[in-house]
């Protein structure tokens, strides 16, 4: 499976979509700006660190998934669902990367301010992958590993 970037969901996507996200985005982050300003930098810091737009997203994914399947006179409710949870495994992964992130800036901070940048950029980025990576080649299904022709099967049917 090849990882790539996709235009076709910016299209459809209406701009009030974009609103939502953007200011739940902005609430969370001054929501954990108060946090952090009455228990501290680091208590809000732990704020900041969580997925700020994340429940919007899941929301939006769940509705545009479930909408896409209606209008194709499909029952959508379960291919949201199963939509919303890949955006959730995505963000718990990416959680992972962040933990990284924070780690080696951390660690490299007190050498450079640039160099922290740069080496928490590049820890994200391999423990993204990593944990993308291990979570594609460790999925199971009832305790097993999905095997080639399991997967080949279900691609031809319809989720409803």
């Amino acid at each position: 499976m090849l990882i790539k970037l996709s235009s076709s969901a910016l299209k459809q996507t209406r701009w009030y979509e974009y609103g939502i996200r953007f200011a739940l985005g902005g609430l969370a982050t001054v929501l954990a700006g108060l946090i952090g300003a009455y228990f501290g930098r680091s208590v809000g810091g732990l704020f900041l660190a969580l997925p700020a737009i994340f429940c919007a997203s899941a929301t939006l994914v769940e509705n545009h998934e479930r909408q896409t399947k209606e209008k194709a006179c499909l029952s959508g409710r379960r291919r949201g669902q199963q939509a919303a949870a890949l955006d959730a495994a995505g963000a718990a992964l990416g959680s992972i990367g962040l933990v990284a992130f924070a780690a080696a800036f951390h660690i490299v901070v007190p050498t450079s301010i640039a160099a922290a940048f740069v080496a928490a950029m590049v820890a994200w980025a391999i423990v993204s992958v990593v944990a993308w990576w291990l979570r594609r080649k460790l999925r199971t299904v009832s305790g097993r590993p999905q095997s080639e022709s399991w997967r080949r099967s279900v691609r031809g049917r319809s989720l409803s």
